[in-house]
């Protein structure tokens, strides 16, 4: 795969259900990736060092130490190993409030493969560079502003609901219209805000300040709020 990084590093795995975690070692594993699986996020506490090359792969949702409890953890620890959370459909704003914190990704379940695999990679990637002081080089925030002069009425409506954490369902039943408009909505709004994934979106926000969504603010020339 070209997107793995050229150093040596493993990827841990730590989700208290064993069909999951042994089903993510195996996908990890054909992708030529070296793996180690844990059951709980205290059980790697007691193997992991801050000198170990990698990434996590974590559940968000655990008895006893949770997901978000562990990024608090090495945080404290002075370790900034990347970790891509796995959460459930009710789990977004933790999901949020763990990007916030610094998580490198997080993946909704249940997960797509090959979305896992490459957002695994570039967490690995982004770890090696940033132990070797090879942080890509800083860029220009993306403007924002523009993108959202793009969206009509009802696709800034959807990216409101979208920001507080609801899934499609409870997106259509708020706003009076069926599942497959939503998700209409969201591919468009991807789209023009130029965003790959649920994390991306709501790491552009981040990036920029949280800029508010205010209809005062918004022109809805683009199309009709129909739908």
């Amino acid at each position: 795969m070209s997107d793995k990084p050229a150093i040596e590093q493993t990827v841990f795995v730590i989700d208290d259900d064993e069909a999951v975690r042994d089903s993510l070692g195996m996908l990890l594993r054909t992708a030529g990736l070296q793996v180690q699986l844990f059951k709980s996020a205290r059980a790697f506490l007691k193997h992991f060092s801050p000198e170990c090359s990698g990434c996590l792969i974590l559940d968000i949702r655990m008895p006893v130490m949770s997901g978000l409890d562990l990024q608090d953890e090495l945080y404290k620890r002075r370790c900034r190993i990347p970790i891509v959370f796995l959460t459930g459909h009710g789990d977004i704003p933790m999901a949020v409030r763990a990007l916030k914190k610094g998580a490198f990704d997080f993946i909704e379940k249940p997960h797509d493969e090959q979305r896992l695999v490459l957002a695994t990679c570039h967490a690995l990637r982004a770890d090696a560079e940033q132990r070797c002081g090879m942080a890509a080089p800083p860029h220009s925030p993306p403007d924002l502003a523009e993108r959202l002069a793009l969206l009509s009425v009802r696709e800034r409506e959807v990216l409101e609901h979208i920001l507080e954490g609801r899934q499609t369902r409870a997106i259509a039943e708020a706003l009076c219209v069926s599942v497959k408009t939503v998700e209409f909505h969201r591919s468009r709004i991807r789209e023009k805000l130029q965003v790959g994934s649920l994390a991306e979106l709501f790491r552009l926000f981040m990036t920029n300040g949280e800029q508010g969504l205010r209809r005062d603010e918004f022109s809805p020339v683009v199309e009709s709020r129909e739908g």
